[in-house]
Formats: structure tokens, C-alpha cells, sequence
């Protein structure tokens, strides 16, 4: 096991073109992080500095608390699992597993004894004379983690590794992901571009948007506290509702168009007093039939025990997640008027209408 450490690092490829702007992120021993975002933010890029395959344009990985920018991917003690599982197709479970043991000249007792470790951990022992064409999905993905695990690696590194696989096997992988960190402790790093794995998965995430780290922090910390517009429009399903404001002297709130919203004056902060801002509501956290704003109803979602109540406030779409059967109107009708507005329970969201930050907690 061991620590990574990214001080100012940078990408930039030839013709100026900058992808990764300045990450900086200490990770401890047996930590395991989640590095998430939408294509092309940047995310794999930085997995694959960290595994010597792209060079570092500026900045430093440390691994260890040694600087690796210059060594070669086989001095760096990293394991890779890949997207698309890269296992040879003419070998058997075992031979895949133990290819990059015989390359390194490990004796066939010191093989044999670490893919049997592995095989164990992975439920794979019964298999280890099939080939890959004779697997399910999710059997080869335990095979391409099996072949990372035999390499006893200071750090593991996954890149976007259930991609491949259907919703359900998915579900059962993140399981077997989590289990096999809490058994082998190992430094983690994961990329994905999906919300639920990075949610689920994760000690701490890092929720980059081009190029840049939006927030660092454990899932329950950017769930509840997002930085900025962009991660509290990116984690959440639905994703939070972002309503354009102006709160006066007296901190009613107003909307675009100067109606007042029946937000209660005590929820909002008095540094905003006089300001235009952004108000974040996440979907489950508004109740239906509530004082607030009303919206037109555009459609709505029957989810078996809940609802998803899409419609608009002026040109604002706005979405609720609530439990089915409410009301004597349900289900309720398109074009149909309804007032929704905040749970009271739970605090709204603030974010500067510049900068797209969040201003206060």
C-alpha cells in the first residue's frame, strides 16, 4: 500500500491545448478515491499520468512520496483495470492472471500460490481453466481485477471498469469492488463518468469538469454541501433544481420577472440581502402543494412507490421527487398549476450568479 500525491499538475498537448489545469490532492494509505466527471473533463487523462502512460506537462505525482513523472509504468508498482477487461483471448483464467507474473521471472510455486489467493478472493477458483470466450461479463471483470491483485501493487488503478456490463451486473460489481478494498486495503483510484458508481464507491471523490477539480470530499459532503453550480447540477438524480433570483432588503425572495416567491425570509441568509443569486432545491428535499413557486406541470414520472413531477417556473424547469398518491388529484394532469416549495426541513442552496460558486453553507 502506499500514499499519492498530486502537487500543481498539468496536461497540455501539442498546440496549446491544455487539458488538465493544475490538480493538487493528497490520498492515504488504503484510501479510496473516485474521480468523476463527464467525457472529456479530463478524469482518464489524469488516471493515465498516474500510470506513466501520458507524460506530465507540469507538476509532480508522487507515489510513496517519491516523484514517479519519469519513471517507466513497470517501475511505478501500479496495477490497471481497463474498460474493455484487455484479457487474451487463447489463454485460460489462470494464464491471464499469471501472464505478468512469469514476464517478471516470479517461480511457478510463488505464481501458482498468488492466483489461487486471488482466485479465492474472487470466487474465480472454479474457473481458472476456462477461456474468456466462456465467461459472462462480469466474470472477465473479475478476471482483469484477479490479474491486478496477483501483482500485489502499491496502487490500483480503475478506469471506468464497469462501463461494458449491463445495469444489473453493474450493481453486483460495485459490490464485489467494495468488498475486495475492504479485504485488501490497497490504494484506489476509479474513474467513472457515472454519479451512482462515484456515490456508492467512494471514501473521498473528486468531481472534475474540464480540466479542473470542482470539489474534493466524501459523497455525503458534496451531496449536501455542493462548491458549485456544476456539481450540484452533475451529482444528484434528478439534479438540483437552479432557480435565478433576487433577494431585496428585507430578504424576500423575487424571480426574474420581480414575483415575490413565498420562501420564508428566516431560511435566507441575511449576507444576501440585496443580491441577485442562484437558489438550489434538490427534487427529494420539495414537498408538493407547499408554499414556494408555482410551476406548470409538463410531465410526470410514475417510479412505482414515487413520482417525478417535471414542469416549469417561467422559463425555469424545475423537478420534484415525491411519493406517489399524495393528493385526491393524483395523478396530477398536464398543463395543470401547482404550487411546490421547500420541505423545511432541509436548507437551500446558494451560489454566486458570476462565479457560479456557492456563497454561504
Amino acid at each position: 500500500m502506499a500514499t499519492l500525491s498530486f502537487r500543481d499538475v498539468t496536461k497540455t498537448y501539442p498546440g496549446d491545448i491544455a487539458v488538465i489545469h493544475g490538480i493538487n490532492m493528497d490520498v492515504a494509505d488504503g484510501e479510496f478515491i473516485v474521480i468523476v466527471g463527464p467525457s472529456g473533463c479530463g478524469k482518464s487523462t489524469l488516471m493515465r499520468m498516474v500510470a506513466g502512460l501520458e507524460s506530465v506537462t507540469g507538476g509532480e505525482i508522487s507515489i510513496d512520496g517519491k516523484v514517479v513523472n519519469k519513471l517507466e509504468p513497470a517501475e511505478r508498482d501500479i496495477a490497471m483495470v481497463f474498460q474493455n477487461y484487455a484479457l487474451y483471448p487463447h489463454m485460460t483464467v489462470f494464464e491471464n492472471m499469471a501472464y505478468g507474473l512469469k514476464i517478471r521471472k516470479f517461480s511457478k510455486q510463488e505464481i501458482q500460490a498468488r492466483v489461487d489467493r486471488a482466485a479465492k478472493i474472487l470466487e474465480l477458483s472454479l474457473l481458472l481453466d476456462r477461456r474468456p470466450r466462456q465467461l459472462s461479463g462480469g466474470q472477465r471483470q473479475r478476471v482483469a481485477m484477479g490479474r491486478a491483485i496477483v501483482r500485489d501493487p502499491k496502487v490500483f488503478l480503475f478506469d471506468e471498469p464497469l462501463s461494458n456490463l449491463d445495469a444489473k451486473l453493474r450493481v453486483q460489481m460495485r459490490l464485489e469492488i467494495q468488498k475486495l478494498h475492504s479485504r485488501l486495503k490497497t490504494t484506489s483510484l476509479y474513474v467513472t463518468h457515472d454519479q451512482v458508481e462515484a456515490m456508492t464507491l467512494a471514501q473521498r471523490m473528486v468531481v472534475m469538469n474540464k480540466g479542473v477539480s470542482e470539489q474534493i470530499g466524501t459523497p455525503i459532503e458534496v451531496f449536501e454541501k455542493p462548491a458549485s453550480i456544476f456539481v450540484a447540477s452533475f451529482i444528484g438524480s434528478p439534479p438540483m433544481n437552479l432557480i435565478p433570483v433576487h433577494v431585496d432588503e428585507h430578504c424576500h425572495v423575487k424571480d426574474e420577472n420581480g414575483a415575490l416567491l413565498q420562501i420564508d425570509a428566516a431560511s435566507v441568509p441575511a449576507a444576501l440581502a440585496n443580491q441577485k443569486v442562484i437558489m438550489g432545491m434538490r427534487p427529494e428535499h420539495m414537498k408538493l402543494h407547499a408554499p414556494g413557486m408555482a410551476i406548470n406541470v409538463e410531465m410526470v414520472e410514475i417510479l412505482g412507490s414515487e413520482q417525478l413531477i417535471h414542469g416549469r417556473h417561467g422559463d425555469t424547469p424545475i423537478v420534484l421527487r415525491c411519493p406517489v398518491g399524495l393528493t385526491k388529484d393524483f395523478p396530477l394532469q398536464l398543463d395543470e398549476t401547482v404550487q411546490v416549495g421547500s420541505d423545511g426541513v432541509h436548507p437551500l442552496h446558494w451560489f454566486d450568479m458570476t462565479t457560479g460558486r456557492r456563497i454561504v453553507d
